[in-house]
């Protein structure tokens, strides 16, 4: 059997009863990052075989791991944080044990996205998650468009060295646009700051943020929509 085994976003005690019966009990753990959940591991006194299963070896890695399984066993796949399979390794793996006929299971928990929009205070009925915005100004750019014409909550990851810059478009397109940098979430130091574009990017150049960073955007407001749709019909008449 396979499981996929969401871990802490950042707070340990976040991790589930079910979660740990499972990496208590299967032949081998796959890890994103092995120095990382060892530290995991270590804290619940967890001790079974760790692979390494990254972006770098996941090829090689699942053709490994799909022969154990096929000889009956159970392997857990984790990643650093949260569910693995959402920009982390994981996909493959259970898409080859859907094409094989093998059982596989999903262990949930912890999830930054969902942390970060219910602590937004945005509508949450629907969203749109995007990864991580593209490093590259044209593509972050174009998401950066796509993320305010939409009418529901857009969430996307951020690095901190990024930021500044992806608020600076947000700024120069949708200046009364209200964000959410939802920052550090379930550690120490978590912060939901919500405001303007241009007030979150004084902040953070003052400022600069650390740590993990999920940005989030609230959607068109009826008249926005409105005024959207009134400037898409000009145009087809134009």
């Amino acid at each position: 059997m396979l499981y996929l085994v969401a871990t802490p976003i950042g707070n340990l005690g976040d991790i589930t009863l079910r979660a740990l019966e499972v990496l208590k009990s299967v032949d081998v753990i796959a890890a994103e990052d092995t120095r990382h959940s060892s530290i995991l591991l270590r804290h619940f006194e967890i001790h079974k075989p760790l692979v390494s299963y990254h972006e770098h070896n996941e090829a090689s890695r699942t053709a490994e791991l799909l022969e154990r399984l096929r000889d009956g066993a159970n392997v857990a796949i984790i990643s650093d944080a949260g569910l693995p399979g959402i920009n982390d390794p994981g996909h493959r793996l259970l898409r080859a044990c859907i094409a094989h006929g093998l059982p596989y299971t999903i262990i949930p928990g912890a999830s930054s996205v969902l942390t970060a929009l219910i602590g937004s205070g945005f509508p949450a009925e629907q969203f749109f998650f995007g990864g991580f915005f593209p490093p590259k100004s044209g593509g972050r750019e174009r998401e950066v468009l796509a993320a305010g014409r939409r009418a529901e909550t857009s969430i996307h990851f951020e690095s901190p060295h990024r930021l500044l810059k992806t608020l600076d478009v947000f700024a120069r397109h949708f200046p009364e646009r209200t964000l959410c940098v939802a920052r550090e979430l379930t550690k120490t130091f978590e912060e939901f700051r919500i405001g303007k574009p241009a007030d979150l990017l004084a902040q953070y150049t003052a400022h600069p943020a650390k740590g993990e960073i999920v940005l989030l955007v609230s959607g068109l407001s009826k008249d926005e929509r409105r005024k959207l749709a009134s400037a898409a019909r000009f145009e087809e008449r134009e």
